[in-house]
């Protein structure tokens, strides 16, 4: 579960966001000051920073954050110009993304720089999943069935690592593409079938990659096993 810090001194903005995060699988803790969000980071896997702050402008907040942690802070912000967007990423911001926002596009770009984190991060064994017979390694991008490897383009292995860092939850069609072509187009969905086609037959068992009708896909294995605790 991603556990977001939100710096954000709107309480209506904050009063719509909070529930919509929640409703999908995230924690949050929210500040409506920014000079002590850097004392706030312990536990935090995402900031979501407005720059607009009563206190402190948000663009030293992101420099202090980035002073002592590497935390993944994506600036949410009503400042869309060209100027202001790369003052923020200057600043040490991963992503940035202007006011008023899809939530879609949100959770998506939240989900997609906590991977890209976790996944520049040294492994460990929560780096590796299991399915089956299938080993995945985050971290070195390597693959095996059974001790065989398996050779994957990279779309297919950030398809496969997206799933298993899921925990066995269904990842949607719309979060899949987001994420992994970083847009959407007309012929995403047609794209991302067509890539799972071939996960599975790379794979050598279909059921690894289970198909939740009308919504998205799972890993079979970690959801068998998840419903068995």
């Amino acid at each position: 579960m991603v556990h977001i810090l939100l710096v954000e001194d709107d309480d209506r903005v904050a009063a719509a966001l909070r529930p919509a995060l929640h409703r999908h699988g995230m924690t949050t803790t929210r500040l409506a000051t920014g000079r002590a969000a850097p004392d706030h980071l312990g536990g935090v896997d995402v900031v979501l920073l407005d720059l607009g702050l009563p206190d402190i402008d948000g663009v030293d907040v992101c420099r202090a954050i980035r002073e002592r942690s590497d935390v993944p802070v994506i600036v949410v912000s009503a400042r869309g110009e060209v100027d202001d967007r790369i003052l923020g990423l200057h600043s040490g911001a991963d992503d940035y993304l202007v006011k008023p926002y899809d939530i879609g596009e949100l959770v998506a770009r939240v989900h997609a720089v906590y991977r890209r984190r976790r996944l520049a991060t040294p492994t460990g064994p929560e780096d590796v999943v299991e399915i089956g017979a299938v080993r995945v390694d985050l971290h070195t991008h390597e693959v095996t069935v059974a001790g065989r490897p398996v050779s994957l383009t990279r779309k297919e292995f950030q398809v496969l690592a997206l799933l298993a860092t899921a925990g066995g939850a269904v990842c949607t069609r719309s979060r899949i593409v987001a994420e992994v072509w970083g847009r959407s187009w007309a012929g995403a969905n047609r794209t991302l079938d067509v890539h799972v086609a071939t996960l599975r037959t790379k794979l050598g068992n279909p059921e690894y990659v289970q198909t939740v009708r009308g919504v998205g896909y799972r890993l079979g294995g970690l959801a068998a096993a998840a419903d068995q605790e």
